[in-house]
């Protein structure tokens, strides 16, 4: 049995667009991966009661290659009245802590098209300005070791 941690983080990205980034870095590396399709429960508050339902689940777990281990999931819910927040969770094999975590991670966040712990004035306010997950974000990132202080996205579609 592999060792391993488990983050959440809330990004501001879509499920398929956080796949895709941990994809694209697998097949850059020759990992043998596979998806996975799952269903969560998850609540919201209304008013003064909490109301649960289930959501899907989009996943990519390494088989094969120097990240043996490593997962990902994510989904997206609706924690207030209105908009959506998307919550990654990552399962980290204790072989790949420490620099080879944070570059991977790293990399993730530069493949993506916009950065995952910033949110729109618009999305903020239509999700709810002041919910914890954004704060929860940046700090989760910079627990990690990704200077969230800069951000670049660089194009990998040229490799």
């Amino acid at each position: 049995m592999i060792s391993s941690r488990l983050i959440e983080i809330p990004v501001s990205v879509t499920p398929t667009d956080a796949i895709r980034a941990l994809r694209e870095i697998g097949e850059h590396r020759n990992w043998k991966m596979h998806r996975v399709e799952e269903t969560k429960m998850v609540s919201r508050w209304a008013v003064v009661m909490p109301l649960s339902r289930i959501v899907r689940v989009l996943g990519l777990v390494v088989d094969e290659g120097n990240s043996i281990g490593l997962s990902m999931r994510t989904w997206s819910h609706t924690p207030g009245s209105a908009g959506k927040i998307t919550i990654l969770s990552f399962e980290v094999p204790a072989e790949i802590e420490g620099k080879v975590w944070t570059n991977l991670l790293n990399e993730w966040c530069s493949r993506l098209k916009r950065c995952p712990w910033k949110w729109k004035f618009g999305e903020r306010s239509m999700i709810g300005y002041f919910q914890p997950e954004f704060y929860k974000s940046k700090s989760q990132f910079k627990k990690e070791g990704i200077d969230i202080n800069k951000w670049s996205n660089i194009d990998f579609s040229e490799e």
